[in-house]
């Protein structure tokens, strides 16, 4: 499949921008606006749909809360395929204000569309507006400091696996998705530097089989902490968590709904990304080719419920919290990339 031919070339690239924009942009701060009744925004979702109880869900929901709070006129296009995303988003601009892609994948083609839709206004999460193709100056990046999600959920692994093994069940090897991983390795060896790490691609976002079997291979290897990162495939490999009773770690949305084996989730705020860029837009402090970035400082990015099943719960949600305040500070600077 090209896409993925294209996405391992260019994840280092891109993870290169993503890096320059986080030393650049500093702390992201909502938007102050008024009302933007009338004001129409298009949400393009990527593959997975909007029950993928992660990534696009969260989205989606800070579409809602704008549509609540600031009276919006907002409307969601499904990309069922890559093959969805021109048609998405051209449609978006031909009819809105304010065009919203929901993920990495299709950057080229935003960057594209953009481009012949001078006077809209777009905006895309995951994916940096430098690395945009022509830069387009009407375009502007929503980008997280996923390395330091992954850093807590390092944290948590490490503190409770009692095998000495963890592992990570990727979708694709993009840029956010390595950079979860990155994180969860580094700071889980800063808390237990014996333990052992694993982590194997789905090469998938959706098929939740597929990342089952990929988790199922890890825990025959004795990993007893498995971290999801590949979105609605992902619920897979929490299942295959809980079947095994080892424990899981959602990601993007907090999953500990799932049920108490889910220790924590690394939580990627979305929405209140989404929610941002569209008050943003209603201001005049919009400007295209930069970025948003959500971090631990302007708290974009955290932690999730801990599960009451955890022992010694309340140490750590103590631990947690201390290298929340530690990421926040700039102490901890969990790398975005890993080799192996």
């Amino acid at each position: 499949m090209a896409i993925r031919k294209w996405t391992v070339v260019a994840s280092l690239a891109l993870s290169a921008a993503l890096a320059l924009t986080i030393a650049s942009s500093g702390a992201a701060k909502p938007a102050q606006t008024k009302a933007m009744s009338g004001y129409k925004v298009a949400l393009v979702t990527d593959i997975g749909g909007l029950n993928d109880k992660s990534f696009n869900a969260l989205a989606y929901k800070g579409l809602k809360d704008a549509q609540k709070k600031l009276g919006i006129d907002g409307r969601v296009f499904i990309s069922k395929s890559s093959a969805d995303y021109i048609p998405n988003l051209t449609a978006g601009a031909r009819g809105y204000d304010l065009v919203i892609g929901v993920g990495f994948l299709m950057g080229d083609q935003l960057a594209a569309v953009a481009k012949r839709f001078p006077d809209k206004k777009f905006a895309i999460v995951d994916f940096p507006a430098v690395a945009l193709k022509g830069k387009p100056t009407n375009a502007r990046g929503i980008v997280f400091a996923e390395q330091e999600a992954g850093c807590l959920a390092g944290v948590a692994a490490a503190r409770e696996s009692k095998s000495g093994v963890i592992s990570s069940v990727g979708g694709q090897s993009v840029p956010a998705v390595v950079a979860y991983i990155a994180g969860y390795r580094y700071c889980a060896k800063k808390v237990k530097p014996s333990i052992k790490t694993l982590n194997d691609y789905s090469q998938e976002f959706v098929a939740q089989d597929k990342c089952k079997e990929v988790a199922l291979n890890q825990i025959d290897q004795k990993s007893d902490v498995v971290f999801q990162v590949a979105g609605g495939c992902g619920l897979g490999a929490l299942q295959a968590a809980k079947d095994s009773k080892v424990w899981g770690i959602g990601v993007d949305a907090d999953q500990g709904y799932l049920g108490k084996h889910i220790l924590t989730s690394a939580l990627k705020k979305v929405d209140v990304g989404v929610y941002s860029t569209i008050a943003l837009a209603g201001s005049n402090k919009w400007k295209g080719g930069v970025d948003s970035l959500f971090n631990a400082k302007n708290k974009g990015v955290g932690f999730g419920k801990v599960s009451t099943a955890a022992p010694n719960r309340k140490s750590l949600l103590n631990l947690l919290g201390r290298w929340e305040k530690m990421l926040a500070s700039g102490k901890v600077k969990p790398p975005r990339t890993f080799k192996g």
